[in-house]
């Protein structure tokens, strides 16, 4: 007789328990993981910032694809972050650059720069695990700066 106790509590529990893991992984599903680099481009060797290292090896692949001028890319910044469907992450970069990074769904972001507190550039587009998004503009002396937004997961 106990034993059907139990099996019939277990019953009830089962909808439960199912609803509960359902809705835990809907939400991982939703939130994304971001990986944002800073990089300034020259054509110089060397940087004047003994801070800035040369980026990786598959980052210049991917810049080399590119039609930009500049021959060599150091990282400033790199910053790994989540962003939820339908919210918003702000991530500063350096103490002149920040991004707005929203999740849209269905793989789509919108990535809003700042400079200077200034709005730069706004760019919606699909970003799938392993794509990259690059933003950029001059600066001074025939260089450039660069924003790398790649999704991670």
């Amino acid at each position: 007789m106990r034993r059907r106790i139990i099996t019939a509590g277990s019953l009830v529990w089962l909808p439960v328990l199912v609803c509960f893991l359902t809705l835990e992984c809907a939400t991982w599903a939703a939130e994304i993981k971001v990986e944002a680099q800073l990089l300034w481009g020259t054509n110089d060797r060397k940087s004047p910032n003994p801070k800035h290292k040369p980026v990786g090896e598959e980052t210049r692949k991917k810049l080399k694809e590119l039609p930009l001028k500049w021959t060599n890319y150091f990282e400033e910044t790199r910053k790994d972050f989540k962003v939820t469907e339908g919210e918003s992450t702000r991530v500063t970069l350096s103490e002149r650059c920040e991004i707005e990074v929203k999740n849209l769904g269905n793989n789509k972001v919108e990535v809003n720069h700042f400079g200077k507190g200034e709005k730069v550039v706004k760019q919606t587009q699909a970003l799938p695990k392993g794509e990259t998004l690059v933003l950029g503009g001059n600066a001074p002396n025939e260089t450039a700066w660069l924003v790398i937004v790649k999704r991670i997961e």
